[in-house]
């Protein structure tokens, strides 16, 4: 969790799975965050398909939300807001348990992300991210395009 207190930790993960309803529902957990570092969980449990595997859905919403939480591990979102603007995912195997991903930006993406966002009222951000079981096989990859807007 690097420089947050847990009582900052505990806001922000309420907030990562209360935010939206449709969210709310799906049990996604934030399990670590810090600066440019989002950690989320799917739970397998209350989103299984016909099949009795993960809804495709519910790992596309796991491959969604950390470009937000992310955003919010780095800049100031009194005045900027993420919005996705394109997300891909190419399922890889089904997923027979709980899913976890991923997401980071480094210092310098930071910087050239806070820059523009200063200078433009706008930036772009791209995350290509992996969703893995709990032993860490991949489940599905990910390339989502962000922006980060002001208010």
């Amino acid at each position: 969790m690097s420089d947050i207190t847990p009582e900052d930790f505990e806001k922000i993960r309420n907030g990562t799975r209360t935010s939206f309803r449709f969210v709310e529902n799906t049990g996604i957990d934030l399990l670590e965050y810090g600066r440019g570092l989002a950690r989320l969980m799917m739970p397998l449990e209350g989103n299984i398909n016909h099949v009795g595997m993960m809804y495709a859905g519910a790992l596309f919403t796991l491959a969604e939300i950390p470009g937000g939480t992310l955003f919010g591990s780095a800049f100031d979102t009194k005045r900027f807001y993420p919005i996705v603007g394109e997300l891909s995912i190419r399922y890889k195997k089904p997923a027979m348990g709980d899913a976890f991903v991923t997401a980071r930006l480094s210092d310098d993406e930071i910087e050239q992300i806070t820059a523009d966002l200063e200078e433009k009222g706008r930036a772009k951000y791209v995350l290509d991210l992996e969703i893995t079981d709990a032993d860490g096989d991949v489940l599905a990859t990910t390339s989502g395009t962000y922006f980060g807007l002001s208010f």
